[in-house]
């Protein structure tokens, strides 16, 4: 290890996909930012986010009818005023982007001007989804990343794992975050970032599911490092399976976005029947909920591999022009879309729960914010509806910003903290732990606590993550850390962290379906909220905290 080192920011935002560089972005100039990254900056899920931005920009549709969806997509969960505020912001999130440099799909108008073009996604009854072809996420973290690269005020660490959050008690003797040990990756060693305001932005957890559509880096961090600081977490049975991801021994994680049914796409059997009628009578066009159970109970039904997903009544143009990304992609694999159908599974995809915030996206801890995927807005209730994460995301970061920018100056500045404690440990003649553990406990959250669950399941689940857990945590406690044990450590605090909320859950409600309770019970129309029962690395009396990992 080489000398300890401590860096001092007035915010640090632990995270960047599209919620975290948005903030960076929005703050004032004179506010000296730390954008901390684990893999490289555009690793992130917003990079791999084709969908779009679900605003109301056109005469015939309303913000009252993109309320009313997002209600009726959340199963009864959703809170009203989130839903509002997150809605009414649509139009001006979508322009501060194009102002950014993004550049979305436009379409030309009877008149010969252009305008942005919209596409239509399951649970809106309206065209109000902003994109770029089928690569939105992409074309927004590229333009922010220049941005972000450019900004005099930011700093950006590749490269960088947070550990976990550090506390003090000040004088109130009310708890506060003043920064995070983080890992430097690429020269192994832990360091400290201080700052008087620490904001979560880290995405969510698919990553602890087998299949999922999400990149490395979704594996629940700043879920596991707001709860391990004593942060509530609430809705963590709520997993968002995609129900068409690409299926194919060689294509990894690739989604088939949900656009491609917007624009006609039919979901069908190996023989070519349709099948999603007898579920919904929105058809495709149903939530993402009902579309991905319909195909595990048709998959499972017929022992079948996967469905498909056919566009090819399409027109060759239309398709390559809507869905180049796609298109692309699919021929690498010999899947030539504009003439044959797509096979397709459901994949674990997005996570509704997470770290509860109130409507300015402040946690529980005074100096600590959370945006984005990591966060419980109360926005999406029980099942999120189709593009209205990427607004979130846009939206929560401006929240974020009008708190900082008012609170940041009457904060003291962070104190000095303890170097990280490396003397008891060594390092690890036994990596291959790490592996075994990781694709263990994703294997058994696929199989019990997916798409369908039930009680025996969960408490088979419930055995597992108890016993990995305590070896995890051994493990940790003995080894110098690497950032594959910082994600396993975070995974499997996770999956208890979900297990935990589905047994609480005695109904089927959205994203949450159990065979022992198959319908929807009224008087359970309200979050699952857990607490912890202990805070980590808290500081008495501002006085420096040693880390004892031994």
């Amino acid at each position: 290890m080489t000398k300890y080192q401590s860096f001092e920011h007035d915010v640090l935002i632990i995270g960047s996909g599209g919620a975290g560089l948005s903030l960076a972005l929005q703050l004032p100039k004179t506010t000296h930012i730390a954008v901390l990254s684990k893999f490289d900056l555009q690793h992130c899920n917003t990079y791999f986010a084709q969908g779009g931005i679900s605003a109301v920009l056109e005469s015939d549709d309303t913000l009252e009818s993109h309320i009313e969806d997002t209600l009726i997509s959340g199963a009864g969960l959703c809170k009203r005023n989130i839903v509002e505020l997150v809605v009414s912001h649509g139009k001006q999130c979508v322009e501060w982007l194009i102002q950014q440099g993004v550049e979305f799909t436009e379409e030309e108008t009877e008149d010969g001007d252009s305008q942005l073009h919209l596409t239509r996604e399951g649970g809106h009854s309206h065209r109000r989804v902003v994109h770029s072809a089928d690569a939105t996420g992409k074309a927004i973290i590229t333009t922010l990343d220049q941005r972000a690269r450019e900004a005099s005020n930011i700093d950006l660490y590749e490269y960088h794992n947070a550990v976990d959050l550090i506390q003090t008690r000040h004088q109130s003797s009310q708890k506060r975050i003043d920064g995070a040990y983080v890992l430097d990756i690429k020269h192994d060693k832990v360091v400290a970032f201080r700052a008087r305001s620490v904001v979560l932005a880290t995405g969510g957890s698919s990553r602890v599911y087998l299949y999922t559509s999400n990149p490395d880096v979704a594996t629940g961090d700043g879920i596991a490092l707001a709860w391990r600081a004593g942060c509530r977490v609430a809705n963590m049975e709520f997993n968002q399976f995609h129900p068409t991801c690409l299926y194919h021994p060689d294509a990894r994680s690739f989604l088939i976005s949900e656009a491609v049914r917007g624009e006609g796409g039919k979901l069908l059997l190996p023989n070519g029947k349709q099948f999603m009628d007898k579920f919904d009578s929105r058809k495709e066009l149903a939530p993402r909920d009902i579309v991905a159970r319909a195909i595990d109970h048709e998959m499972k039904r017929l022992g079948i591999e996967c469905v498909y997903l056919d566009i090819s009544h399409q027109s060759a143009d239309f398709v390559t022009s809507h869905f180049p990304t796609i298109y692309e992609t699919c021929l690498k694999y010999n899947i030539d879309i504009t003439k044959q159908p797509i096979p397709v599974v459901p994949a674990a995809h997005y996570t509704c729960g997470g770290v509860m915030t109130d409507i300015k996206g402040r946690t529980d801890i005074d100096g600590l914010y959370a945006i984005g995927e990591v966060t419980c807005t109360g926005l999406h209730g029980a099942n999120r509806m189709a593009s209205n994460s990427l607004l979130e995301c846009q939206v929560f970061a401006r929240q974020v910003h009008d708190d900082i920018i008012k609170t940041n100056p009457l904060r003291p500045p962070p104190p000095e903290v303890a170097e990280w404690d490396e003397s008891r440990v060594t390092d690890s003649d036994e990596e291959v732990v790490i592996s075994h553990n990781w694709r263990q406990l994703r294997q058994f959250m696929w199989d019990y606590v997916g798409i369908v669950r039930t009680d025996k399941r969960l408490a088979r689940a419930k055995r597992r993550v108890e016993m990995l857990k305590q070896e995890i945590q051994e493990y940790y406690g003995h080894f110098k850390i690497s950032s594959d044990l910082l994600e396993l450590r975070n995974l499997v605090t996770v999956a208890d962290l979900v297990i935990t909320s589905a047994m609480q859950r005695k109904e089927s409600r959205g994203l949450h379906y159990t065979l022992d309770y198959p319908e929807t019970d009224a008087k359970q129309a309200e979050d699952t909220v857990l607490i912890p029962h202990h805070s980590t690395h808290v500081i008495h009396d501002k006085q420096p905290l040693t880390i004892d990992k031994g």
